[in-house]
Parts: C-alpha cells; sequence; structure tokens
C-alpha cells in the first residue's frame, strides 16, 4: 500500500478536519442532557452533515441513509459494497456523534461549541469522543479504493445515543443486521490507550450505572436556625444512602453483587504495562496541589481502572451557589452518580439491585424518588485470530512505528456487549484515538491529529486483511 500513511494524513487534514470544525459548531447533546432533542433538530443537523459529506467521497457504489424509528433517536448507515464481486462476509465498523454536556470552563481561546485546530490538536466538544470515527472510516475506505487495493463489503453505524447509554440500540440493530448477513469483523473506534506511541486494543471495557436520588424533607425551605436540630438534612440523608456504596474513607465499593474476582489474565497484564510503561496512570490527570492517586502503585491503579468498581458524584441539584446560599435548610438534595462495573457484571441486574439498595430503611422516613437511565453492560474482549492480530500488528508499526498493544478501558461502549450477543463468533477489534490529554467529556477535549492519522493507517491493514 503506496505511500498510504502519507495519503491519510493529507486526507485528514484536508478533508476530515474541515468537516469536524463545521460539527463542532453543533451542540448535538445525547439525549440524557437535551430531553427536546427531537424539537431542536441538533442531531438531525449532525447527521445529515455528516451523510451530505460522505455523499461526495469517490466510493464505488457507496449508499447512505437514515434509519428512523418513531420515538428514537436516527441512525446513520452507510454501505459499501466489497471491491469485488463476491461480497462475502461484512465488516461492521461503529461511531457516534451524539456528545456530552460542556459545564466546566474551557482554557482562554477555546470553546467547546466552536472547534479550533491549536498545532496538532483539534479542540472541541465531540473531536474524539466520537465524531471523527465515521469521516476518518471513510477516508480510509476512499484511499484504499483509490490505489485499488482491496476491501470487504463494509457496514459503518453512527449513533446517536452513544452517550446516553445506547437506548435505541437495539431496537436499530434488530431492524438493520437482517440486511447485512454474516459479519466477520466488528471494529469500534470510541476507545484509546495510554500513549500516543501504538495502537492499543481494548481487552476490556467496564460497565456503568447512571442514578439519581432525589431526597426531600419540606415542602419548602425554611429558617435554619428555627429547624436545624428539628428537621434531618436532605444532604446528610442522601451522604447516608450513599454510603451503603462506597466507603467514604477510601472509595471502596461495598456491595459484594458489584465485585468479581479479577482473572489472571489481566491482572498480569497489568502488571506487565506497569512495568514497561512505568505506571501510566501516574501523570494522567491535572492533579490539585498535593493530591495523592489511589492505589498502592502502577499496576494496582490499572486494575481500580478497569477490572474494580468505582463511584463518581457527577451532578447536584437543590444547593444553591455558594455566593447564593441563604440561611435555609434545604427542602431537598438531588444526587446523580456514575457507577462503574466491573466487565463481567450483569448491568441490569446490578441496576435493579442497587436501586433496591438505595430505596429501602431511608432514615427519617424521608421521601426518596431514584431514577436510573439505560444500564451499560460491560465487555472482555476474545483473542484476535491469528490474521486480525498480524494485521493490527503490522498496521501499528506502518502508522505509529511500534507494533500494537492491548489494555483495558474504564469507560463503557455499550455496543460492544450488544454485538457481541448478536456475532458470537466475529471478530472484534475497539480502539480509538483517546489517549493523555484528550480529555472527553471534560474540559480543552481534543483530537491529536498524529493518534487518528495512526488509527487510520492501521485500519486500513485491517480492512485490506479481512478481504482475503
Amino acid at each position: 500500500m503506496e505511500s498510504l500513511r502519507t495519503n491519510l494524513e493529507s486526507a485528514i487534514r484536508s478533508d476530515v478536519v474541515p468537516l469536524l470544525i463545521n460539527y463542532g459548531s453543533i451542540p448535538c447533546l445525547s439525549p440524557a442532557f437535551d430531553r427536546d432533542w427531537a424539537a431542536s433538530g441538533h442531531l438531525e443537523r449532525a447527521l445529515v452533515l455528516y451523510q451530505d459529506w460522505i455523499g461526495t467521497r469517490n466510493i464505488p457504489g457507496l449508499t447512505s441513509y437514515i434509519q428512523r424509528i418513531d420515538g428514537r433517536t436516527p441512525l446513520l448507515v452507510i454501505d459499501v459494497p466489497a471491491s469485488d464481486e463476491k461480497q462475502g462476509d461484512a465488516v461492521l465498523l461503529y461511531g457516534h456523534l451524539d456528545k456530552q454536556p460542556a459545564t466546566d470552563a474551557w482554557s482562554d481561546g477555546l470553546d467547546p461549541f466552536q472547534s479550533k485546530l491549536v498545532q496538532d490538536n483539534l479542540f472541541g466538544r465531540g473531536m474524539v469522543d466520537d465524531g471523527y470515527a465515521a469521516p476518518l472510516v471513510i477516508a480510509v475506505i476512499e484511499e484504499l479504493a483509490r490505489q485499488g487495493v482491496p476491501y470487504p463489503h463494509c457496514v459503518l453505524i453512527v449513533e446517536a445515543c452513544e452517550e446516553s447509554g445506547s437506548p435505541d440500540l437495539d431496537a436499530h440493530l434488530e431492524q438493520l443486521l437482517p440486511t447485512i448477513g454474516e459479519v466477520r469483523l466488528v471494529v469500534c473506534l470510541d476507545a484509546g490507550g495510554l500513549d500516543f506511541k501504538r495502537l492499543w486494543v481494548t481487552s476490556s471495557l467496564r460497565g456503568n450505572l447512571v442514578i439519581s436520588a432525589k431526597v426531600t424533607v419540606l415542602e419548602n425551605g425554611v429558617h435554619s436556625g428555627e429547624a436545624g436540630g428539628v428537621v434531618p438534612s436532605s444532604f446528610r440523608i442522601l451522604r447516608t444512602l450513599l454510603s451503603r456504596i462506597e466507603d467514604q474513607e477510601t472509595g471502596a465499593i461495598l456491595p459484594e453483587f458489584l465485585q468479581v474476582d479479577i482473572p489472571s489474565f489481566h491482572s498480569q497484564q497489568a502488571e506487565k504495562l506497569s512495568r514497561e510503561l512505568g505506571d501510566p496512570l501516574a501523570a494522567l490527570f491535572p492533579m490539585a496541589g498535593d493530591t495523592r492517586l489511589m492505589g498502592r502503585d502502577g499496576a494496582d491503579r490499572l486494575l481500580n481502572q478497569t477490572w474494580r468498581p468505582s463511584l463518581s458524584f457527577i451532578g447536584i441539584d437543590g444547593v444553591p451557589s455558594v455566593a447564593g446560599g441563604g440561611n435555609v435548610l434545604r427542602p431537598f438534595t438531588t444526587g446523580k452518580i456514575s457507577l462503574r462495573l466491573p466487565p463481567t457484571v450483569d448491568a441490569k441486574l446490578a441496576q435493579d439491585r442497587l436501586v433496591e439498595l438505595l430505596s429501602s430503611q431511608i432514615p427519617y422516613g424521608a421521601d426518596v424518588e431514584i431514577d436510573a437511565e439505560e444500564p451499560a453492560q460491560g465487555w472482555v474482549a476474545k483473542d484476535p485470530s491469528p490474521w486480525l492480530a498480524q494485521a493490527l500488528d503490522e498496521g501499528s508499526r506502518s502508522g505509529y512505528g511500534e507494533p500494537a498493544a492491548f489494555c483495558g478501558e474504564g469507560g463503557s461502549i455499550p455496543f460492544m456487549a450488544t454485538l457481541g450477543e448478536h456475532f458470537p463468533n466475529a471478530d472484534f477489534v475497539a480502539t480509538g484515538a483517546l489517549g493523555p490529554g484528550s480529555n472527553a467529556h471534560g474540559p480543552d477535549e481534543s483530537l491529536y491529529l498524529p493518534a487518528a492519522i495512526g488509527v487510520a493507517t492501521t485500519l486500513a491493514h485491517v480492512l485490506e486483511a479481512a478481504s482475503r
């Protein structure tokens, strides 16, 4: 494949980046963060933007359409026939274009919804998670077609509710999959790795539960001098409920139904990565002051991130700002948590038991309302077939100069578990351009272009190998 990396770099910088800059200006929040998504039309605008751009690419036989189901977010489907007459088994590729909100302040000169290229970093909400994925796939197939390199039947789907837990995906797949036929390989570009020196292939993903608990003790706020010591604090009751899940001293998750025995292979993999990379998580996060990381050492931190449960408090209602806080005992407190689950825990069963745990024996008989989003199931990858392992290694050497590596991911991609049930015999690859400093979901999210170019180069090798 002559000048593959050079040509893909040119295509990404000249064609993909301008598309992403246009996409960046669309506040296409996932439905969990925009309940009126259908009326606002932002998700539709983003899908049409992508479909129009894809329609301009020079790929023989490419077709695209937006699949619609009443009451659900739409799905963009792109079908590319194989380069020869024999279609064979398909490769199913996945990306999403719905976004997380942007509530934290971004650095001077940066705006979450005004994408900006600064040297090799393209800043903006959704750039690396996961707006780049679909156009990158198309750029790869277009370059293979231009060079006359064979590629298989490819079906690319672009989801619009991944950041909400993919509640609409099963319904879309039920309608779509009978039209695809057998699938040999599933590729997801919504992941990443520990550095930008090689392609990282995800060996496991944690599950995720997003739950809101509202504790109400009064019909309205009252004078704290009169009520303090008499009326219980809704915040304290909420904190008590959360202490049923998490040890507030250590951060350890307490319920046994959220624990698993970590497979020895993954424990050994964490030890190996820590030895080779020197505590790879140590410098990954912008720690404040003298704050220390959790975990005994690098390997323990990797296992904390990928195979142990963890709780994050991600939202609160009913609490005024410090500037606006008066001497009032507040009527309610609502807390929103994200609970990451070990990859093999049944997410739906865990959610049912967790809701029961938070809803029973409430202190002071306070009123508690629980709202749970669609649970995200974790996933464990099987070993890649020999042809795929070789293609990943060759592609990583071509794209980065180093062989591919494998590691677990602390995040969740519900699509992987869903497709694993549909295609138990297929190979799966979860990879992507996320890495140190990408900061998906946070301020200053960015796509590092050399990483995207490396991913694209590797994907080209994989698609060529899948056509044999």
